[in-house]
Formats: structure tokens, C-alpha cells, sequence
């Protein structure tokens, strides 16, 4: 099967098939349309190849899971390394999409960095992320603001007492999961990491609670989410904060996503990649 879809994408990069055909041949390769979005990432991160990306991922272990949260039941996808038994912990958050296969892959590739890796679906207490995400903002407005924060912060109990975790827990989200993150972080005295991307930044007065080290990811064209980093910065320094603080030249918000060829940005999604995954690797140990 690799090599089929080695010799579909080649195809396709060499413009012998459009991206439709080209998607609709994946999807009957690889089982199904979800499947197809699920690799699609991988082909067109070109840092590796095709078959080093699928053996690099083949070496993590991934299920649904569920964990107590604040509101009751939550749903989570869970991966991990399958050699091992103790990692550090990481808490991917999803954008307002809800917990697709983006999110999933994301997960997957911080499993493959040696981490214990949990997505949780921010949406379970309304049902979970449904299959077709069309109107999945009108699921958002229904959750109380408060208690979703809860159910991430119950996500780091979770996750420091896991029989895989070594304890240690960071927590990493983008768009809507980076304004998450900032909130575990302000939220959550036990959290040992957090490197929110593009994510709306704390209130300065909720500044000193945080205790976790945060590593801040921000793209160069953003004026809405960027307005707030002057103050954020101020306050982190007057607090004594141990912060760094990046911001991508020629990105845009969501820089990250590799699903959304229209934002995505793979030398600066790479870069920031690397960092995130040192950061995680320094502070839970």
C-alpha cells in the first residue's frame, strides 16, 4: 500500500493528477475519505518521505479513550510509543473545528516524539464532534466557558496519574486550543509546560497564576490575537515568568495546519514544531 501511495502522490506533485483525483484515489487506497484527510499531512510534510512519515507513525500505539471530567464523561483520542512503558505527558487541544483527523494526526506525531499524548473532544459534553463539522460553531456556543476549561484542567489529573505518564504534563493547543491552553495554564497549578499556537491571550491581572514555563507561538500576520502579546509579554516579565515568545514571519494564523493549504506554512510550521517538541522534552523530563 506504501508504495501505491508513494507512486499516487508523486502523480500528483508532478502534475499528472488534479488534487480531486488525486484525493478520491486516496480514499479508495486507504479505506476511506477520513483516512485519505488523515494521510494527506503526512505526504505533503516533505521533511521525510512518504514511507519514513508512515513507519515513523506506525511505531505509536492510538485508541479512543474516555477520562473524568469536571462535567462528567470526556472523550479523548489517546496515543503513545509502543516501546516503553513511562513518558511525559502532552495535552493536545483542537481548533473550533472540534477533534478531527488533523488533530488526531497532530496527536499521533507527538506520540512518535516519545510523548503520552491526549486530544480531548472539548465537545463530548453536547454528543462529541460530530462527522460532519458544517455547523459544528453552533455545538461551541453551547458549552459553558467555565466548566470547559474544568474538563482540560481534569484532563492533567488525568494524565499525572496515567500508568504511562511519568507524571509530568504539558499542554499544547492551537487557535481556539491555544486560547485553551493559556487557560489550563492560568488555571492549573500542576501543569509543567504550556506552549499555546496563535491562542488569545490571558487577562494580565490572571497572569501571576500561572506556574507552568510557557512557550508562546504567534503568527506575523494576526492583528486580532497579536494585539494582546505587548501586554502579555509586560506582564509575564513584571511576574517573573520563565517565557519565551515567537512570532513567525510571512504567517498567518493557523500556519500550523497542514490541512489547510491556504495558511499552512511548512519551513515556519517545521521551526515551530522542533521548539514545541524541545520545550516539552526540557520541562517533563
Amino acid at each position: 500500500m506504501e508504495k501505491q501511495i508513494t507512486q499516487l502522490f508523486e502523480n500528483h506533485k508532478n502534475g499528472k493528477t488534479s488534487r480531486r483525483e488525486f484525493m478520491r484515489k486516496l480514499a479508495i487506497i486507504t479505506g476511506s475519505a477520513a483516512a485519505a484527510l488523515t494521510i494527506m499531512p503526512i505526504l505533503e510534510n516533505n521533511s521525510l518521505t512518504a514511507a519514513e512519515k508512515t513507519r515513523k507513525l506506525a511505531e505509536v500505539v492510538s485508541k479512543m479513550a474516555t477520562y473524568p471530567g469536571y462535567t462528567g464523561e470526556m472523550k479523548a483520542f489517546e496515543a503513545r510509543p509502543k516501546k516503553g512503558k513511562k513518558f511525559p505527558a502532552v495535552i493536545v487541544i483542537h481548533e473550533n473545528r472540534g477533534l478531527v483527523p488533523h488533530i488526531k494526526y497532530v496527536t499521533n506525531r507527538m506520540a512518535a516524539e516519545g510523548f503520552l499524548a491526549l486530544a480531548p473532544d472539548a465537545l463530548s459534553p453536547v454528543g462529541g464532534t460530530p462527522e460532519d463539522i458544517t455547523n459544528v460553531r453552533e455545538l461551541f456556543g453551547k458549552l459553558n466557558p467555565e466548566e470547559t476549561t474544568k474538563n482540560f484542567v481534569a484532563a492533567v489529573k488525568y494524565l499525572k496519574t496515567h500508568p504511562n505518564s511519568n507524571g509530568k504534563v504539558g499542554c499544547t493547543g492551537f487557535c481556539w486550543g491555544g486560547a485553551m491552553t493559556n487557560n489550563v495554564a492560568v488555571n492549573c497549578e500542576n501543569l509543567d509546560a504550556a506552549a499555546p499556537y496563535y491562542g488569545s491571550v490571558p487577562k494580565t491581572e490572571d497572569v501571576p497564576k500561572i506556574k507552568a514555563p510557557v512557550l508562546a507561538h504567534f503568527a506575523e500576520n494576526d492583528e486580532r490575537i497579536n494585539t494582546g502579546i505587548p501586554a502579555f509579554e509586560e506582564a509575564l516579565k513584571a511576574n517573573n515568568k520563565k517565557y519565551r515568545i515567537y512570532i513567525y514571519p510571512g504567517t498567518q494564523h493557523a500556519f500550523n495546519n497542514d490541512s489547510n493549504p491556504e495558511r499552512y506554512n511548512e519551513e515556519q510550521a517545521k521551526i515551530a514544531w522542533k521548539r514545541t517538541v524541545d520545550f516539552f522534552k526540557e520541562n517533563l523530563k
